[in-house]
């Protein structure tokens, strides 16, 4: 089972709409069964990363994790989301 990790500043708001559409996304795609999806805020996880396959978020990451994480904030606007699901199923493969 993949794990993956959406996080935001609070792990509230923005990362409980990036993390409905990843749901999507993942039926859509038939990889549901087989990703788990974690929603937390970036201050509780920077110990934890290397624990997920992938890590989406839509907030500033300490340089530290940047190569790890893929920017979510298109899954909020809408310009460039497929690029950000892209990257995703890389990672999770």
């Amino acid at each position: 089972m993949k794990k993956l990790l959406i996080m935001c500043g609070t792990g509230v708001a923005t990362s409980t709409v990036v993390t409905g559409k990843i749901k999507e996304w993942l039926k859509e795609k038939d990889l549901d069964k087989e990703v788990t999806l974690y929603q937390s805020k970036v201050a509780d996880e920077m110990n934890k990363i290397d624990d997920y396959d992938a890590i989406v978020t839509t907030t500033v990451v300490p340089d530290k994790i940047k190569e790890k994480v893929i920017n979510g904030v298109p899954l909020l606007t809408g310009i460039g989301a497929e690029q950000v699901y892209d990257a995703i199923e890389q990672k999770l493969k």
